[in-house]
């Protein structure tokens, strides 16, 4: 299968460039889509572009707007946006490289593979990839994506270069402010000693095969049946509330033969070879 690239253009290390292009890492996540429908008609309802004084508009015909007071916009064409050209919008300019320990994982944002863009410069890319191997360390770069300029970081991966957006500092919250009525007080120990134990017995490598979409699932089942005529059954979760603290884990501890202890024995479930570090904890 041929995959579209999000965006080609250059990495440039230095005065060394390459072409490359740029793909999403991952697909669209499940394959149950639902559209609103009238159920008086059946009909699928149409989403459609109205302006509340003349009524509907052609999509074609709209441009954007940036809203700089109450109703008062100033509105750009796409052609005046494409004309604000940074050189990180085609090229991918590797300023600073840092240990991965050093971004906190808060930060990390979409996965993307870097690849080079045909057969020309793919010696320059190769070396950057083998630097970036050997040294262990996450290059840094910009790229302007939808409209925002975002920092990229690089890692190798196989033959080519896994890449990973970095969330800017305004976009996450502070911990602190979900944090702050966490209680300070100390656990006691014992307890801590038995909730060691419980996730000691559940250790096992990370295999994705082990961890299926069970809600998806569950609405495939209910499709089905609501297509062979039957009424659907609706099925509550089990409650979880805890009373005795101590009772729950000790219990907890006992409780034998778990899915992460099965996947643990299988042969199929294999360690990685190489993890990622640690990266710092956030604040």
């Amino acid at each position: 299968m041929a995959y579209r690239p999000s965006w080609q253009g250059h990495l440039k290390l230095s005065l060394v460039t390459c072409p490359v292009a740029l793909y999403t890492a991952t697909n669209a996540a499940g394959d149950v889509h639902f559209n609103l429908i009238n159920p008086k008609t059946n009909n699928r309802i149409k989403m459609m572009t109205t302006d509340p004084d003349t009524g509907p508009i052609e999509r074609s015909a709209l441009v954007k707007g940036y809203e700089i007071s109450k109703g008062e916009y100033i509105l750009l064409s796409d052609d005046e946006i494409k004309s604000v050209k940074l050189e990180s919008t085609k090229t991918i300019d590797v300023e600073r490289f840092v240990a991965a320990s050093e971004i906190d994982r808060v930060y990390w944002d979409h996965p993307y593979y870097l690849a080079p863009d045909g057969k020309i410069g793919q010696e320059a890319f190769c070396v950057i990839r083998d630097a970036l191997a050997r040294t262990g360390q996450i290059a840094l770069g910009r790229i302007v994506l939808s409209t925002r300029e975002r920092i990229l970081a690089l890692e190798p991966r196989g033959k080519g270069i896994l890449a990973y957006s970095i969330r800017s500092e305004a976009e996450v919250r502070k911990a602190d402010e979900i944090f702050a009525p966490i209680s300070a007080a100390k656990p006691d120990p014992s307890m801590i000693s038995i909730a060691e134990k419980i996730i000691e017995q559940q250790e096992g490598p990370f295999d994705l095969s082990q961890f299926k979409d069970r809600y998806e699932d569950a609405l495939k089942a209910l499709i089905e049946d609501k297509k062979k005529g039957h009424k659907s059954v609706a099925v509550e979760p089990e409650e979880h509330n805890v009373i005795d603290l101590m009772a729950a884990l000790k219990a907890s501890l006992s409780k034998k033969g778990s899915p992460a202890a099965t996947a643990k024995k299988s042969p199929k479930a294999q360690r990685p070879a190489k993890a990622r570090p640690r990266a710092k904890r956030s604040a």
